[in-house]
Order: C-alpha cells, then structure tokens, then sequence
C-alpha cells in the first residue's frame, strides 16, 4: 500500500510508471490509425487534413477533457475504473446502474482479445519494408503465445521496463512526426476544426471515417482504469506530453500523405513511412516492444477487472493466482489462456492488421458510453447541477452515438466477433448476478440469540463426542445478531457437533477498494465468538490467514484460551484443533418457480461447474474444512394429493 501511495504522488518516477502502465494502448495507436482512415482512398488534401483534425479534436473532447479532466474525479478512494464506477454510484440502489455497468465490464473484457492482435500485427508487418513475402502471421502467434505464457511467473521484472520502454517510444514518435511535419506544414490547418466538420458532413461516405477516427482513442479508458496505480496527479501531468507526442506523430504522417496526393497507399504504412530507412529496423524493433507493452497492459487490466468482478458478484468464483508480493499483481489462469487462444484465432482469421482495424473499436465505445451514464449519475450523487450534468451527457451521448452508428459498418467486416464476446459476457454476468439475488432470498435467517442457549448446553453435554475443539462456520448473515438457519440446523439436528468454541466468521465485500478491517463479538464468554471480516472487492479473501491473525491477536490481548480441552494436552499447552464448517446451498426440487426464474437458475448452476469451491475461494486450508451440501426451500410444491390404499 506504501508502494502504491508513494508512486500515486507526483515524482519523476511517478510519471515514468505512468507511462509503462497507462498509455500502452493509445500509445500505440499512431501505428495504424491514420492506415485505417485513408484505407483504399486516394489521398487528398480534404481526407488527410480532416481525418487528422477528427483525430485532434477527438483525443481533446474524448480523451482530454472527458477522462482526464472529468473522470478522474470520480476515484473510489484513489481507485478508478467502470467497477470502481459502479461501486461508488450503487449505494444509491437503483436497479438500473447494474446493465451499465456489466456492458462496459464485457466490453473491455472482449476488447482484450483485438488489442493485443493488432498492437502485435502492426508493428510485426513493418518488416515487410525489408522482405514484402515475410511470413508474419507466425511470428505474431510465436509473441503473442509467450507474452501469455509469461503471466504465470509475474510480470513484475517485465514492468521495471514499461516505463523506460515507453518513454524511447514517445520520444520516437514526437521526434519522427516533428521531422515530417516541416516538409508540408499545410497540415497544421487541421487544428481548424472546420477541416473535421467539412471531412464528416461534406466528404463523400466521411461520416463512416469516424470509424476508423475511434481508434486513436480506444486506450482512453486505460486513463480511469489505471487510476489507483498511478495517481490522477502523475495521469495529468503524463498526458500532456503524451498527447504532444502523438499529435506530433499524426501532424508528421499527415504531412507525408500530403506530399503524396494523388496516389494510393496500397501496401505502405504512413507510420513506417515517415522513418529515414537507416532507421527503420530500429523503429521496428522499439515499435514490438511499445506492443508487447501495450498487451502486457491490457492483459492485467483483464485479470483486475475479472477479479472485480467475482468481488461484486458479476461472475463465477475463478482461481486467482498471486504470484509476487506486489499489489494489484494477480493471474487467473481461466481467463490468461482463453485470452490466449482468443487472441491467436483473431490473428488466423483476420491476418492483417488492417482486417482487424476494420473490426476493432465496436465494443469499446460501448463501454465509454457505460462510463458516460454512471458518471452522469455520480455527478448527480455529489448533488451537482443539472445545468452542468445534462450538457455533458448531450455532448458525450452526441459524440458516442456518432461513434456508433460509423462504427457499425464494422459489424460485417468482423466487428460481429467483439460484440460476440461482449453480448456472451454479459449474459454470464447479468445471470449470474439476477440468481444470486434470487438464492439470496431463499436464505432463511433466525436470531442468534434464541440459540445461544442450545449451542452452549451442546457445548457442555459430554454424551456426545466431541466433534472439534474450536468449530468455525462461514456465514453469510450481514446482522451480528442473526445467523442462517442452516448453520443452526447443522449445529444442533444434522449431526450435534459438539465443540469448546464457536466461531461464526462473516465477510463483508465493501465498496472501498483496499479495505481490511475486522470487528469482534464475544456473544457468550468462552463459548460463542463472532467475527466481522470488512474487506475492500480489490483484496484477495484469504480467510485462513486473516483468521489465523485475529485468533493470535485475541490470544495475545488474554481475550480467549484456544488451548485444548483435553486434560493431556491442556496440561502441555497445546492448541485445540481448528475444523471449519462451509455450508454449500443448492436449490431443492421441492420449490415452484417462475419460467423466467428457473431459466435463470439453471444457467447460473451450469455456471457453477466453472467456479472454485466455496472453501477454496475463502482461501481456506481444505485439510480443515467440512462441506455440507443443504437444499434451498421457500415456494415448496404444494400438498401432494397422496392416497393410501390396503
């Protein structure tokens, strides 16, 4: 946590983390942004001069002012990113912030599946200037494949070089650009933001080119998400220069185009274009390694948001790898290698970076308009102004939708496969979220304190064998004073389990991010102690560790003996075994649903198979731990018409 305070001030190596971490995507988006917007058009002082003017006055409004101005208001105790979002604006309980909310999560989640593709293809193909037959779909695959395989050791020693790596890359782009740009310096006329108006109302088909337009700002999400690891201090002070540098870049490839009006792009990039040929294998070179870094980036933002999103109960409990000490850093295998293999299929069937240009942008601009929404709707929580909150969402909403409907003549040339993935992933995680609300209510709550009494007597009755010294029951009551009545019912009539001491220990998911705190209840002294675990949807629920340490710290302030009861090992000082108690609920075929309701819940039990353990995803030590299975009963089928004959 020290780490991450000390990196969120503005300092030099503030900014250099910055710009490993944050930029990796829109940083490398001058490799096929301006190929994408001239395309198979002959090139013209109108296309040229006003595609580089949309890109100008889109990285402003979009990026500049809506993201880093705007947004980054809106931190959840210095964290950002659409579940952030949704975590701060879903305590005013409304119903609807949730589809927001999802669709973005989908979105960005399947927009992980192009972004590494066609960072890795573009700067793959400028070999092509040196053999025009290369084969780089192999190579492509061969970068891709290791970058993936490598998540599983952390990537802790790869990011020390994210932030040096970007910054030659930044420095490269502003340097080239400004070297081009003196050759025809008609193109600083694209600051005129009439050169834009006149491209998109005027230019024959030039409203579709926003299509192509979007791409230049796909990572401005990343700005918001990557708010907790850098600070919105050093994400300000960054961005200046990064925007310089890529309008540098864009200005230096829009005056190159100009040079060359009157003829087609055919097979050249107008990014590896405006290189000296001395230097073009080493802007090829720096050019695959600013991709891997804007994949290595996109792959942990993936991991973070799945992780955020099992927290908020968007989707199934996956296995979550924490392969160094530093925070943030996590793998999930599940979703590293689907990735993976997603990533490869994009790259065999589109080919050619240009394929995939044509397909890439759709989804993401569905999650910038999820951004729009909840912010307007934060904005309206911190009581601001419907002057201020409406002429934002009209601005917003108006570009976005304009963004859409251009893009939506990707759907046929490929776009169909991100909005694939997107509708997939969200219905996984609407369904799962709508069947947990509703086993939610098939759970029965008693209060604790009417069998406090029981519990004890069971606790002193030496007929029946001792089932633990110390018994702890996961639960899932919100109220210190209630309990589920299955724990009840698997206490006392299931099997009596007799023990010293019973723990209940409850985890509450909160809405702050890095929250660890814990609250302590004796209900009956010696007997009966409850445990409140208050942990942020950000932090690993490592519940045998966590419990370990308040039990040592009870121990410590004399506030309960965990020797055994037994007379040969209390005489020695030995500590009484631990047996944890997980009750793993399942919808009995007794109860009557609604259509609608059993569909629901037979999804989310399909979903199930995929998800880990209860007692796994608690982080508890499985040697330890006792699953029963209890059905869910609350609309029983009524009374059977049972008859009895001789």
């Amino acid at each position: 946590m020290a780490h991450s305070n000390k990196l969120s001030k503005l300092s030099a190596a503030g900014l250099l983390v910055t710009l490993g971490i944050v930029y990796g995507d829109i940083g490398t988006s001058p490799l096929y942004v301006m190929k994408a917007i001239i395309g198979k058009s002959i090139i013209n002082d109108d296309l040229v001069i006003g595609g580089v003017s949309c890109v100008f006055w889109t990285l402003t409004l979009q990026t500049t002012f809506k993201y880093v101005i705007l947004m980054l208001r809106a931190d959840n105790k210095g964290e950002g990113g659409i579940f952030s979002l949704y975590a701060l604006v879903r305590k005013a309980k409304v119903s609807w912030l949730v589809f927001p909310a999802i669709i973005g999560g989908s979105a960005l989640l399947a927009d992980g599946l192009i972004t590494p593709s066609i960072s890795v293809a573009s700067a793959v193909e400028g070999m092509r200037y040196f053999n025009p037959d290369i084969p780089t779909i192999p190579i492509v695959i061969s970068i891709l494949f290791l970058l993936f395989f490598i998540q599983q050791f952390g990537t802790s020693f790869v990011g020390k070089s994210f932030g040096p790596m970007m910054l030659v890359w930044f420095f490269m782009l502003a340097a080239l650009g400004a070297n081009m740009m003196f050759t025809n310096l008609n193109i600083l006329k694209a600051f005129n933001p009439y050169y834009a108006y006149n491209l998109l109302v005027h230019y024959p088909h030039g409203f579709w080119l926003l299509g192509a337009v979007f791409l230049c700002t796909t990572g401005a999400e990343a700005l918001y998400t990557d708010l907790g690891h850098c600070g919105k201090k050093n994400i300000r002070v960054s961005w200046i220069a990064v925007k310089i540098c890529l309008l540098l870049n864009y200005f230096g490839q829009g005056a190159w185009l100009l040079n060359r009006t009157g003829t087609a792009l055919n097979e050249h990039n107008p990014f590896y274009s405006i290189m000296p040929s001395w230097f073009l294998f080493t802007g090829i070179i720096v050019a695959t390694f600013a991709a891997i870094v804007a994949s290595q980036a996109l792959i942990s933002a993936s991991f973070t948001l799945i992780n955020e999103a099992i927290r908020l109960n968007f989707g199934p409990k996956l296995r979550i790898i924490y392969p160094t000490e530093m925070r943030g850093q996590l793998y999930v295998p599940t979703v590293n290698w689907v990735l993976c293999f997603g990533c490869i299929a994009v790259v065999l069937y589109f080919k050619e970076s240009e394929n995939m240009g044509a397909a890439y942008g759709l989804s993401i601009i569905l999650a910038m308009m999820a951004d729009t929404l909840m912010f307007a709707f934060y904005l309206h929580l911190r009581r601001i102004s419907n002057y201020l909150i409406f002429p934002f969402l009209f601005v917003f909403l108006t570009i976005e939708m304009s963004f859409i409907i251009a893009n939506l003549n990707k759907v046929m040339h490929g776009g169909w496969v991100t909005l694939l993935v997107t509708s997939f992933l969200f219905g996984n995680m609407l369904v799962w979220f709508e069947a947990r609300k509703i086993r939610n209510k098939l759970v029965d709550f008693l209060k604790l304190e009417d069998y406090l009494s029981l519990i004890t007597d069971l606790s002193n009755d030496t007929s029946i064998p001792k089932y633990a010294t110390h018994l702890v029951y996961m639960t899932s009551a919100n109220r210190r004073d209630e309990i589920e009545s299955k724990v009840i019912y698997s206490i006392l009539q299931k099997q009596p389990k007799r023990a010293d001491i019973y723990w209940f220990v409850h985890v509450d998911v909160i809405d702050e991010p890095y929250t660890m705190e814990y609250k302590v209840k004796e209900l009956v002294n010696d007997k009966v102690i409850h445990i409140d675990f208050r942990l942020g949807f950000r932090v690993e629920q490592r519940i045998n560790v966590m419990f370990r340490q308040v039990v040592q710290d009870l121990v410590a302030n004399r506030e309960v003996d965990i020797r055994s009861r037994y007379y040969s090992l209390s005489k020695n000082n030995v500590i009484g075994d631990f047996r944890f108690v997980v009750i793993e609920k399942h919808i009995s075929n007794e109860n009557v649903f609604r259509i609608k309701e059993r569909i629901l819940l037979t999804i989310h039990s399909f979903l199930k198979l995929f998800s880990m353990p209860e007692e796994k995803a608690f982080g508890l030590d499985t040697s330890l731990v006792t699953v029963e299975k209890v059905p869910l009963v609350v609309n029983p089928v009524g009374k059977i018409n049972l008859k009895r004959v001789k």
